[in-house]
């Protein structure tokens, strides 16, 4: 048994009913046609944010619903985009009277569904906007079509809109802010092992011992590039640079961090991680004023982590330590 459930389907429909039921005074879930709501909206917003993507992903979205986040989010299967249905009723559920800002990573899946229902939305006479996530270096390359994928940098994405609604910004104000943050922010990741199947309970892809996938996607798409025998100081240096080389930060750049696990790696391991991250930024001149570590955008049981920087000033950085209270995600006290 991969998984504990009974089945692919099983696996995704027990976890939204446990979820709901575990934070039932700050999620509220439909189950028909799929989506999770906050059960206490920010009074102050606007305009509701709503996002969406495929289950595998956890904590993301579903658990960045609530005060200071989403109004709502909308699961696919594993690894898979939402129905437009979902998106498109969710967002008539939540909708503030300034409208919904729909916040889409970058897939064909979930461009296309969240279009559907923006349309839909539209022509019900709900105003709908979208903020489009492609932070993705490893698919930074004018040979891919569609762009960079949309990952890490989400949450980062996530975070800042909510606390923005929260001041009661229009939808115009809330689009351009998502677009410039977008802008700003860049993600690289890694794996040692691939993410366990739940159909077929074996590895999406396998890997030679000691080796690294260097620009892995968060559905196991590879990447072409694999680094062996790689020691982790050398490796995170280089995501570092990379990082930085993307948003050509320059030495007194001020920046938001995030390293994220993909599904099995340790805090133990994390904050190792993140110590040789931020010591590599400071060696640049980079000024870390924010950072979050943990498993916030995860792969299954991916065993590779991420990093996600975010060029920031005075609004961003006030937004980042604005209030916010989901299921996984409460503000850190500060000094």
């Amino acid at each position: 048994m991969s998984y504990f459930a009974n089945s692919p389907d099983d696996l995704v429909d027990g976890a939204l009913a446990g979820f709901a039921r575990a934070h039932a005074g700050v999620v509220a879930h439909t189950a028909d046609p799929g989506y999770i709501a906050a059960a206490a909206p920010a009074p102050g917003r606007r305009v509701a944010l709503v996002s969406g993507g495929g289950s595998g992903h956890e904590p993301m979205h579903g658990g960045f619903v609530g005060r200071g986040m989403l109004d709502a989010a909308c699961p696919g299967r594993i690894f898979a985009s939402p129905h437009n249905r979902q998106v498109y009723e969710a967002s008539l559920a939540v909708a503030k009277p300034g409208g919904v800002l729909h916040i889409v990573k970058n897939y064909t899946g979930d461009r296309i569904n969240f279009g559907i229902a923006a349309e839909r939305l539209e022509h019900d006479g709900v105003p709908c906007a979208r903020v489009l996530v492609d932070d993705d270096v490893a698919t930074d390359s004018e040979d891919i079509a569609v762009g960079r994928r949309g990952t890490g940098a989400t949450v980062i994405v996530e975070k800042l809109l909510g606390a923005a609604a929260d001041e009661g910004r229009s939808l115009i104000e809330l689009e351009g802010l998502g677009k410039r943050i977008v802008d700003a922010s860049r993600s690289i990741a890694v794996a040692a092992a691939a993410q366990t199947s739940p159909s077929t309970g074996s590895p999406a892809f396998e890997l030679p011992a000691g080796a690294v996938e260097y620009g892995v996607g968060i559905h196991g798409e590879r990447s072409g590039r694999i680094r062996e025998n790689v020691k982790i100081d050398e490796l995170v240096a280089d995501l570092a640079e990379t990082l930085v080389s993307a948003l050509s930060l320059e030495s007194g750049a001020r920046v938001l961090a995030l390293v994220n696990g993909l599904g099995s790696v340790t805090p133990l391991e994390l904050y190792g991680i993140y110590d040789r991250f931020a010591r590599a930024l400071s060696a640049r001149g980079i000024v870390l004023q924010r950072q979050r570590i943990g498993a916030l955008v995860t792969a299954l049981d991916m065993r590779g982590f991420s990093l996600s920087l975010t060029r920031t000033d005075d609004e961003l950085t006030a937004l980042w330590d604005a209030p916010a209270h989901t299921a996984a995600w409460i503000n850190e006290e500060r000094a």
